[in-house]
Parts: C-alpha cells; structure tokens; sequence
C-alpha cells in the first residue's frame, strides 16, 4: 500500500520545467537522505521507471526486501508516495527518481502510468479538484465562546509575564555572575512556567538565554543584550493596549500567540529563493523565501512537522511559481502564507535585483525600528567577493569596497565553499539574512547573473 507524503497541488497540468541535480537535492529533509538518495539517482535499482506528460515519475526500485518500493511523484505540487516505511519526505526513494528526471536518465521512458501510480495520481488530483469544504459542514464556530477562549489565555500570559519581570529582576539585582554556576537551573524553571502561561515565545527567549555562559569570552555582555530584549518583550506585552496595531500584532507574534494571514492575497511570480529547516524544540521548523517578480516583495513561508517527520511544505530551488500569497499581519509583514497556485513550475532566469553590503545593513536597522526582537532581515547582494577576514570570511563590494561578516553557522556549512568556488575571486549576487551576528547566505547566482539576461541557475548554499 502506497504511503502518501503530501504537498499542495497546482490546479493545471502541462509541460514542466525539468529540474537541475541542486534543486533536487535542496529537497532532501537531512544530508543522510542527500547521500542515501544520490546512491538511487542512476538507473541500476530500479525497473519500471516512466515519465508522463505533466511532470508525474514513477518507478519501482529495489530494497532490502523481496518487493521492491514503488515510488509515485507528481512534480506539480510537488508530491511523494512511497511503499517503503520511511517517515521522511521526500524518502531516499523520492529523491533518487527525481535526480533520473534531472539527469535525463535513458532508464526513464516516457508513457503512460501503470495502475498503481495511476490510481495515485488519480486520487490527488481529484481531492485538489474537490470544492472547499467538500466534506460535512460544520457548525457555526461561536464567537463569545472564542472570546472568552482568548481572554483567559491572554489572562495566563500576563501573570506569566509579571512572573518573568520579577525573575528577571531579581537577577540583575544579584549579579549576572550567578547564572553561570554550575548546577544553575532557574533558566529551565522559568521557562517551565512560561509554558504553563501558554506563552511558548516567552519560553524559547528563556531557554536560549541558558546557553550564553557557555557561549566563550564575553558571555556576561551578551546576557545583558538579550535579558534586556526579553524585558522589552515582557514590558511591552504588559502595556499591549498601548502600542500602535502593527507593533501590537508582532508583540503577540513574539509571545506565541498565532495569527491567521490578512489582508488580499498578492498574486505574483514568485522565485523560490531558499529553502532550509531548523529544529525548534520538539518539532523541525521550514522556511522558504520566496521574491515576486512583479511586486518585488520578499516573502517567508514556514512550515512545521513533528520530531522524526519532515514539513508537509517542500518547493524546490530556483523555480519560479505562479501563486497567491497572503501576508501575516506584525512588523515588516515578511511572513506569508502560500494560497492558490496558477500553471505549472518555470525556471528562473535571472535573481532578484539587489544592493550593497552597506544597504544591506540599512535595511535590517530600519527593519528593527517594527520589530526589536528582530534577528535578521532578507538581503540581496548584487557583485560581492567571498574575502577571508582573521579567523572568518566577509562579503566585499566590489564597486563601493563596504563588507558584511559572514555568520559563525555561515562558516561551520559547506555552503561557504559553495560559494568561493561560484566567485572563483570575482563579484557574484548573493541572498541571504542580514543580522546582528552577521550575513547568513542562503543562495547565489554566478557572475553572469549581474547582467539579467539569458537563463541564471541558482546555487543553494544550504
């Protein structure tokens, strides 16, 4: 029996842009499926591989078992299904018949789908078919009982909040000194108790002040930097009534509080910029960025799944999509959530327009004025130079000589090596998260990207 991984499906079907070995590979939930999956991408496991006409694969590859995994994909979404027992999406299955379809592979023969992918293929497309709400209708959702819902939570989370401004208090009050004592466990407590306020953004701010002492020289000036950001957070959900609406809406934001996307829909073509994941405590947190070619907005999807099981949401490197995006309201209003998509995936052709590394920096120090808590902000670099800097690497412009530092986790990636072989020492565009602790590139595109013309592949740097 077929496993269905999900996706979301497009609401055409037509010719689909074949995809490169990096796109692919971007793909891949962790570099054990990257390498398990490279092993499958030539022909010699598998039988039966066949191509349709609208971007659907299918194939049969052989196991560890008699019966070899049967593996569907539907490139429109895109979409896995797979025999084999792995929770992982895409599986080392899904990613090996996707790199056959990117390496024009002679073992993938075009025709039609034999029945077990058929019926697959069949059945997504009909419930993508199916109308909103197709199933039982439910009742009327009753507003004051939501109300009283949100104030009694909203009343946890300020006794959370009061709570937190004494702790915090009374550590200043006994010195910073104390919280690097070994055996020193009031991080855990307090963040404990921020969970019982049901202020889960509270509590992760707490947890990761517990790991500044160890964090090397200089640990007492970072606790201060970030125990007065978490007092800022603190106070300004304490005085939320005061705050103008956007600031308000990223204070609850912040806190853990979620609120649903607003606002019309931008419908747009929309680069697929980066996607990497992040474990987040007991679930693995996605983000994809995204660029609209007509309305130059840049945007953040996230998508989460459970510890042991990839996000449901995967969309590969370096395509372009036809699609409605719907902002979340809060500072900046970079996250969004990925609505209704038009046709099918096209290669891009050039990346997004962009500026200096003396821009970059700008941005992200306006973008602070919305959003204190705000660790980085989307930067495209357009003719900077990988330098080595001391013990580290920085982005230099190659018009105006200004310069980034790259990330410490910039510089622990092979990502960076990516990129110093694109630049071979000379200018290339770079995308990237413009922080406080430096630039993190995520993507870049090769030095004849600077002149827009004629097809540009982007390289994925995570």
């Amino acid at each position: 029996m077929l496993l269905s991984h999900g996706g979301e499906s497009s609401r055409t079907a037509g010719p689909v842009a074949r995809w490169t070995v990096e796109q692919v590979l971007a793909l891949a939930p962790d570099e054990a499926s990257r390498k398990a999956g490279s092993r499958l991408g030539s022909g010699r496991p598998w039988s039966d591989a066949g191509l349709g006409g609208a971007g659907t694969l299918w194939g049969s590859c052989e196991g560890s078992g008699s019966t070899p995994y049967r593996t569907v994909i539907d490139t429109d979404g895109p979409a896995y299904a797979c025999s084999c027992p792995s929770r992982k999406s895409p599986c080392k299955h899904a990613l090996g018949l996707l790199l056959l379809w990117a390496s024009c592979d002679a073992s993938l023969r075009e025709g039609e789908a034999p029945d077990w992918a058929g019926e697959w293929l069949e059945g997504r497309r009909g419930r993508a078919a199916a109308p909103a709400g197709g199933g039982p209708a439910a009742g009327p959702a009753d507003p004051e009982a939501a109300r009283k819902r949100a104030d009694r939570r909203a009343g946890r989370i300020t006794g959370g909040a009061q709570e937190l401004a004494r702790r915090l208090s009374d550590l200043l009050r006994g010195g910073l000194a104390a919280a690097d004592r070994p055996g020193y466990g009031q991080w855990e407590e307090t963040a404990a108790r921020m969970v019982d306020a049901q202020a889960p953004g509270l509590a992760g701010r707490v947890r990761e002040l517990a790991s500044i002492p160890a964090s090397g020289p200089g640990w007492p000036v970072r606790l201060l930097e970030e125990c007065a950001l978490l007092h800022l957070l603190d106070s300004a959900w304490l005085r939320l009534d005061q705050l103008p609406g956007p600031l308000a809406a990223t204070v609850r934001s912040r806190v853990g509080l979620t609120l649903p996307a607003e606002g019309p829909p931008v419908r747009d073509r929309w680069l697929v910029l980066a996607q990497y994941d992040t474990p987040d405590g007991k679930i693995v947190t996605r983000r994809i960025w995204l660029y609209g070619a007509e309305s130059g907005r840049t945007a953040l999807l996230l998508s989460f799944g459970a510890a042991g099981r990839s996000p449901g949401l995967a969309l590969p490197v370096g395509v372009t999509i036809d699609a409605e995006v719907t902002p979340y309201p809060g500072g900046g209003r970079l996250r969004a959530e990925l609505g209704e998509r038009f046709g099918t995936p096209a290669a891009a052709t050039a990346p997004p327009p962009g500026g200096t590394t003396a821009g970059a920096a700008a941005a992200y120090g306006r973008a602070l004025l919305d959003d204190p808590w705000l660790d980085a902000w989307p930067a495209t670099l357009r003719e900077v130079i990988p330098v080595p800097s001391g013990d580290g690497w920085q982005l230099v412009g190659a018009t105006d000589g200004s310069a980034l530092p790259l990330s410490s986790s910039a510089l622990s990636r092979p990502g960076l090596w990516k990129l110093v072989a694109l630049s071979g020492g000379g200018p290339v565009t770079v995308f990237g998260e413009c922080g406080h602790r430096g630039f993190d590139p995520l993507a870049a595109w090769g030095p004849e990207a600077a002149d827009d013309v004629g097809s540009s592949a982007t390289v994925a740097l995570v």
